[in-house]
């Protein structure tokens, strides 16, 4: 050895090592009392002071990955595929307390509401098959949206069995409810159901996330929907900043009907503050339906530069402008006007003509007031107004058979619904309470590097059981297909 075992590796520090392997005039080598500085210097001072930094360094990629992981989640949970305009029973379950049940129209006002008790310790089955068959058939109901919380999937059954038997026209499914405690016992919830109980309004929630979950997701607070990865161990303050961001990029990302959005959602858009949206909801109940977007300007706070920010977001449909029902902005209307007489047409006959787009992409180098970047995003708008970025609605239909985590058995292929993904593979409801784990070497039959590559939350997925562990609660999964 050349030098106490205390001090750092030869390789990192040679000039100190030389003081020790005789390599240096003897008036220039270290004493024995120098030595015994240096290695208290190294022991009390700096190496504690290296581990320090190391480990904060660590903890700040281990935080920031974290963080990353709830964000890619949340995203993809905002992006899920709507359902769609339809009138929804939301049914939100449980035992004692009974199954709560809310109806909702097309616009999500809500239209009934009611509780029954067909579970035990009540098992008054037959009373709240009559009300549920009642409230289908006087409010048309289309879907029944059950949340997957306790008494989940015997109240699904409950409704399958009655669609069944009455042969009803409509369907069941399973939602996620995460969240819809917290939001229904929220200042936002109180504001829009003040005489509504709070568990109906966890039913109303549920409906409405059915319909369309990122107009409905946005008013829970993002930290309370469950689709993170240690995220009670990272700053509150960057989560919460990096989690703001992914909603406002997806609201922007999808836009929002000024005329039926909330003012949380309206909140989301860039440009708008809490302030402003309200502000909007209040015109739009006083006045009634915006009709267009140059409307804007008459409500109280909006601006020529709030305007600018905000206004190729807010969607108008069958307004007495064409165009606001797109993602073009108003200030390239003038050029969609110029491109349409190119071709002999009106602004509004360019939407969805195919023919006449593909004319216009060839006069591109002609169109000189613009970029071919916005040239491009222009002509894509126009060929899908109003189109939704989001995926095409698909629900996952859980094996009847399989209730409880007793009925799980190694060997069985069952559909499900991604909840969760982490970097260590994905957490999938089979519908039996417990999610099961699809452990990244089981995702495929290849290196998968990030989970996310293949999977991502709310997506439906077909997967084997491999293991069951009933009393450490795990389940053991491996996808097909991906």
């Amino acid at each position: 050895m050349k030098y106490s075992a205390s001090y750092p590796d030869t390789l990192l520090f040679p000039q100190l090592n030389q003081l020790f392997d005789g390599t240096q005039p003897e008036s220039n080598r270290v004493t024995s009392v120098q030595r015994r500085y240096l290695n208290l210097a190294w022991d009390k001072k700096l190496l504690p002071k290296l581990e320090t930094d190391v480990l904060t360094q660590l903890k700040d990629r281990a935080e920031e990955g974290a963080i990353q992981v709830f964000a890619d989640n949340l995203h993809d949970l905002l992006m899920s595929a709507p359902a769609g305009a339809f009138r929804v029973l939301g049914v939100d379950p449980g035992f004692r307390n009974g199954v709560k049940l809310a109806v909702i129209d097309e616009q999500g006002s809500v239209l009934d509401h009611g509780v029954i008790y067909p579970h035990g310790p009540q098992n008054r089955t037959q009373e709240a098959e009559a009300t549920l068959l009642s409230l289908i058939n006087r409010h048309r109901i289309a879907w029944l949206a059950v949340g997957n919380g306790t008494a989940s999937r015997e109240t699904e059954a409950l409704i399958n069995a009655l669609i069944t038997q009455q042969q009803l026209d409509c369907r069941a499914v399973v939602v996620s409810e995460a969240g819809a405690s917290v939001y229904s016992a929220s200042p936002i919830a109180i504001q829009e159901f003040p005489d509504l109980d709070v568990t109906i309004r966890g039913a109303v929630s549920i409906a409405r996330r059915f319909q369309d979950p990122l107009a409905e997701l946005v008013k829970i607070d993002p930290q309370a929907i469950g689709v993170g990865q240690y995220q009670h161990d990272v700053k509150v303050s960057l989560l919460s900043k990096s989690l703001g961001n992914v909603v406002e990029d997806c609201v922007n990302r999808v836009g929002v009907d000024i005329n039926l959005a909330s003012v949380s959602l309206l909140s989301y858009v860039s440009g708008l503050t809490q302030r402003l949206a309200q502000n909007i909801v209040e015109y739009r109940q006083q006045k009634g339906r915006i009709e267009s977007r140059a409307e804007l300007l008459k409500i109280k706070g909006i601006g020529e530069k709030c305007f600018e920010q905000c206004a190729g977001f807010l969607r108008i449909l069958n307004g007495k402008e064409a165009l606001d029902q797109s993602g073009v902005h108003p200030e390239s209307y003038p050029l969609v006007q110029q491109m349409a007489e190119r071709l002999s047409l009106k602004a509004h006959q360019l939407l969805n003509n195919s023919h006449a787009l593909q004319q216009l992409k060839n006069m591109a180098p002609s169109m000189a007031q613009v970029d071919d970047f916005t040239y491009s995003d222009i002509l894509t708008e126009l060929a899908k107004p109003g189109r939704d970025p989001r995926p095409e609605f698909r629900y996952a239909v859980f094996d009847q058979t399989v209730q409880t985590l007793d009925d799980v058995h190694e060997g069985m292929t069952l559909e499900g619904v991604v909840t969760n993904v982490a970097a260590f593979g994905a957490f999938v409801d089979i519908g039996v309470h417990q999610d099961g784990l699809i452990h990244i070497s089981q995702l495929a039959n290849r290196f998968v590097k990030d989970p996310r590559d293949l999977v991502r939350v709310g997506q439906v997925v077909n997967v084997t059981v491999l293991e069951v562990d009933v009393q450490r609660k795990r389940i053991a999964l491996k996808a097909n297909g991906l």
